[in-house]
């Protein structure tokens, strides 16, 4: 018996695998930035209370960061997008022959003879000419924009989720094991947070967790060496 083929995702189902990919990724950068931040002081100074205060500094300017970028990226995309949208159900007022042609040629493209191809054009406009000119020429479903404040949130709770981590690890442990604790937290959350991207992404789940862990671990290792070097030629 055939193994049968995976249902093809469509619009909602992409986008929400989109969100879920940022929303990985941005854990897996509030790990790296924070925990590179308290490694880094605690290399230079065994006071917890530096520590934690450099550590939470950067969970809050890496959140506000992370929300200020996504709300501007995703208010210029939808910004775009309302725009094509508009001109796109002008055109259709104006030129319906010529967008008829457009949309049929578009189906010639993607394999159709001149007649099917003909034939799939006129009943999508006859059904809703915005919608499939939005879907086969513009690739932007008009009920599935994104909110710019829900992605701005989506991107700073991620980043915390991330953040956190990091932060807890080190200022929790003990003097003397603060450091290893940490550095096997980082490599327990990001090893995590690659195999769930790869999972997403459908993509090999060694590569991914291997590149994610070997950059936070170079990142923390280069911070703790300059943390060492600064806190020995200050003190």
């Amino acid at each position: 018996m055939s193994e049968s083929h995976p249902e093809p995702h469509s619009p909602k189902q992409t986008s929400k695998l989109n969100s879920l990919r940022a929303a990985v990724l941005g854990a897996n950068d509030g790990i790296v930035s924070v925990a590179s931040i308290v490694v880094g002081v605690a290399g230079a100074s065994n006071s917890k209370g530096a520590i934690f205060t450099a550590g939470l500094a950067g969970l809050v300017a890496g959140a506000l960061s992370m929300a200020a970028g996504e709300y501007v990226s995703v208010s210029s995309q939808r910004d775009t997008e309302r725009s094509l949208l508009l001109k796109e159900k002008d055109e259709l007022k104006l030129y319906p022959d010529e967008e008829l042609d457009e949309l049929t040629k578009i189906y010639q493209a993607k394999g159709l003879t001149k007649k099917t191809a003909i034939q799939v054009a006129k009943e999508l406009t006859k059904q809703d000419a915005f919608a499939a000119h939005a879907d086969a020429e513009l690739k932007i479903d008009p009920e599935d924009l994104t909110y710019p404040w829900q992605a701005a949130f989506a991107s700073a709770i991620s980043f915390l989720l991330g953040a956190v981590i990091p932060l807890l690890a080190i200022t929790l442990s003990s003097q003397k094991y603060r450091i290893s604790v940490t550095f096997l937290s980082v490599i327990t959350s990001l090893s995590a947070t690659g195999i769930i991207s790869a999972k997403v992404g459908d993509a090999n789940k060694f590569k991914a967790t291997f590149r994610v862990v070997m950059g936070g671990s170079i990142a923390m290792a280069i911070t703790f060496a300059i943390g060492r070097l600064v806190g020995a030629r200050v003190t």
